[in-house]
């Protein structure tokens, strides 16, 4: 199989041959541009340089410590500084401007899931902070949420089941927390804004004693919302102690809270496919609705670095998540008598918690970086529910009565699971000539799932295995440029391992293959960095309709994705910068059967956007610094049919700020300039989640 080969006839926008000679080009005139000896150019205080990062290290593409420039994969890095930049306070905001991601969260995912490379939801895209992954429940993912506190967000497209395990054979994004320093630091903001919107972040980091040190983060939002029952709010404190006996030994202790009430929105029912704009600010929830999110962590760590060549490290961990649902979510519009039928008054709780322990050996050689580690964790979830969910009601589509919530069916314990999950991995970064670097990794996971029915239903238990590797190749063509090869291979669930029932335990894990190409650079003179990559995944074994028996559910369907990735970062001019990324792929299913045998062979998933852009624009003029995004998102589809469509989108955003002096910058931020009204994801067929209008806020930013 020709994974790179891209067929015109099927309106991909280029043939391959037309994009490897671009990247040879670029290529070629970056290396001359680092290599060949220029007149001086004189750089003053005033110009700030753009970057990718491509020389930091970074835990979440490799657990060897390599730079990103070396790493043989696409990965992504979006900083504070960044993020305070662009006035992005949720990891949503600030990982839908990365290249190829969109958001497809909701309130029944926990709002944090995503769509990259031709793959959608919480079972194909992981989420970690520092590297450390909350097993997803049910589909839910709602942690970690805000920016504030986090040093950076990365994202690593492509299966990352070498580091992370199951369910990310799209992508991972892990937020990175800020470090303690036992230089003393303190930093805070404080924001006001339309619809009643304001915020507040402090940080702080120092010295306790001699070898201790500390930082603390807390944050805290509120808003009235621009639709009906828009209200929303949440705040999290972040704390960790560091103690340092000596070089060579650290220790840390990590405590964190976090609670979240997002707003009450199930979306806004389409009329046949059509957003309606007229009920862009209409909620039809009942007033008496509840989402609510809590969150609590506790994690030690220990480093000791043995001899030159060996580091041990060990972290184990405690998290509880509870959740709270108490809605009305399905609504259907009927226009020509100009209201809404509602149904699935719907509660559901989450009580979820997680202990875990992570064993690894780090070896460093002259030419070798590798990784040995051991994981393991033990979950405890219970399910809580009022199925089958009854009540309906009809309100009228403009300013409805919300009225309350009711149901004939009682909310009760469901379910209990009690999962096991181990795993096995290492990895090895060979420097094995000057110019060339050879990454191999393997992983082997177990997960040991046992349920029990509380109400009706047959108790079971299941394990589930999977395997991945990835074999990856860097060629430092120059100093500042490096081109790179990859295989790799991952796995994804079916549905979420820990909350799997008796109709999917059958089935086994997915399997998901990867090639990848690309090229990361460095251009002369401070200009910047920029990257691309090209890529095919195909995954085997996904859901589908048995074609002799299409009442019967079978593994055998298949899926693939194949497209191009560019991303710069650019300083052309004296006080100019520029930021930007684009994706185009084709995303198919090539084997697919649904109820009653319908072919879906040649559709497009759900959720998938075959075009995202970004542009950033920033010009400085003394203390004052003007930025002006975009973001475009293609059409994407609300159903397996491809018969209802989500129109493709343009949002552009712009922030002004002044800095008053070193320590002060305030900053004057507008969203949706155009008051666009466009559709972020969908909740069935039927509704569209719409995104938010237009909209200020003034944002003061402290240092001391």
């Amino acid at each position: 199989m020709q994974y790179l080969h891209i067929s015109a006839s099927r309106r991909f926008p280029s043939p391959s041959q037309l994009s490897i000679a671009v990247l040879a080009a670029l290529a070629t005139m970056g290396s001359a541009c680092a290599d060949t000896q220029l007149a001086p150019v004189e750089v003053t205080a005033e110009r700030e340089a753009s970057s990718l990062g491509l020389d930091q290290a970074n835990t979440t593409g490799s657990r060897t410590g390599v730079t990103v420039r070396e790493l043989p994969a696409s990965i992504e890095s979006v900083d504070s500084a960044t993020t305070q930049e662009r006035g992005d306070y949720t990891i949503m905001d600030a990982i839908t401007r990365a290249t190829g991601v969109s958001g497809v969260g909701s309130g029944g995912n926990g709002a944090m899931s995503f769509s990259t490379r031709g793959f959608s939801g919480t079972n194909s895209v992981g989420l970690a902070e520092d590297g450390m992954r909350l097993s997803t429940g049910a589909g839910t993912q709602n942690y970690p949420n805000d920016s504030w506190g986090y040093e950076r967000i990365e994202v690593l497209r492509g299966p990352a089941s070498v580091v992370y395990g199951s369910g990310t054979v799209g992508a991972t994004i892990n937020a990175v927390r800020k470090a303690p320093s036992r230089t003393a630091s303190a930093e805070a903001l404080f924001g006001i804004g339309t619809d009643g919107t304001g915020r507040i972040g402090l940080g702080g980091t120092g010295a306790l004693g001699e070898i201790a040190s500390f930082r603390v983060d807390a944050y805290g939002h509120t808003t009235d919302g621009q639709r009906d029952l828009g209200n929303a709010s949440g705040s999290k404190l972040l704390t960790t102690l560091r103690l340092q006996p000596s070089s060579d030994l650290r220790f840390e202790l990590l405590a964190d809270y976090s609670k979240q009430n997002p707003e009450r929105y199930w979306g806004t029912p389409n009329d046949k496919g059509r957003i309606v704009s007229s009920l862009r600010n209409e909620n039809y929830n009942v007033s008496d609705a509840i989402i609510g999110y809590e969150d609590k962590r506790l994690r030690g760590r220990v480093e000791w670095q043995a001899n030159d060549w060996l580091t041990l490290r060990d972290e184990v961990y405690y998290f509880e998540a509870n959740r709270h649902w108490k809605n009305v979510e399905q609504y259907s519009l009927n226009a020509a008598a100009g209201t809404v039928n509602r149904s699935d008054y719907l509660e559901i709780r989450h009580n979820m918690d997680q202990t875990g322990n992570r064993l690894e050996a780090g070896i460093r050689t002259e030419r070798h970086r590798g990784v040995i580690g051991w994981e393991v964790a033990r979950v405890n979830f219970r399910h809580s529910n009022n199925s089958p969910y009854g009540g309906a009601s009809t309100v009228s589509a403009g300013n409805p009565a919300h009225g309350a919530w009711s149901s004939p069916d009682p909310t009760l314990a469901k379910f209990d699971t009690r999962s096991t999950l181990q795993a096995l991995y290492a990895e090895d970064a060979w420097q094995f000539a000057n110019q060339w670097l050879l990454m191999a990794g393997i992983r082997h996971d177990v997960a040991d799932v046992s349920r029990d029915e509380l109400v009706n239903g047959t108790d079971f238990d299941k394990t589930l295995r999977g395997n991945a590797w990835r074999l990856g190749l860097t060629y430092q063509l120059s100093p500042a440029t490096s081109l790179y090869a990859q295989a790799s291979t991952g796995h994804d669930p079916v549905t979420s391992i820990i909350t799997m029932n008796l109709s999917n335990s059958n089935f086994t894990l997915t399997k998901g293959k990867q090639v990848e190409t690309g090229i990361k650079q460095s251009l002369g003179n401070g200009l910047g960095e920029w990257t691309a990559a090209l890529f095919r995944i195909d995954k085997d074994d996904i859901i589908t309709r048995d074609p002799v028996n299409p009442a019967l559910s079978v593994q055998g369907g298949s899926q693939h994705s194949q497209g191009i990735e560019l991303s710069a970062a650019l300083t052309p001019w004296k006080n100019w910068r520029f930021e930007g990324n684009f994706t185009v792929l084709r995303a198919r299913y090539d084997e697919l059967l649904e109820a009653g045998g319908v072919d879906r062979s040649g559709k497009r998933p759900t959720g998938v956007p075959e075009q995202v852009a970004n542009l950033w624009a920033h010009h400085r003029l003394g203390p004052v610094l003007a930025s002006l995004g975009g973001r475009y998102v293609g059409k994407r589809y609300a159903d397996n049919a491809n018969s209802v469509v989500l129109p493709a989108y343009s949002v552009v955003d712009a922030a002004l700020a002044w800095t008053y002096d070193q320590r002060t910058t305030l900053r004057l931020l507008g969203r949706n300039l155009t008051d666009k009204v466009y559709a972020t994801t969908s909740y069935g067929s039927q509704q569209f989640v719409l995104g938010q209008g237009r909209s200020f806020e003034l944002v003061a930013e402290l240092k001391f």
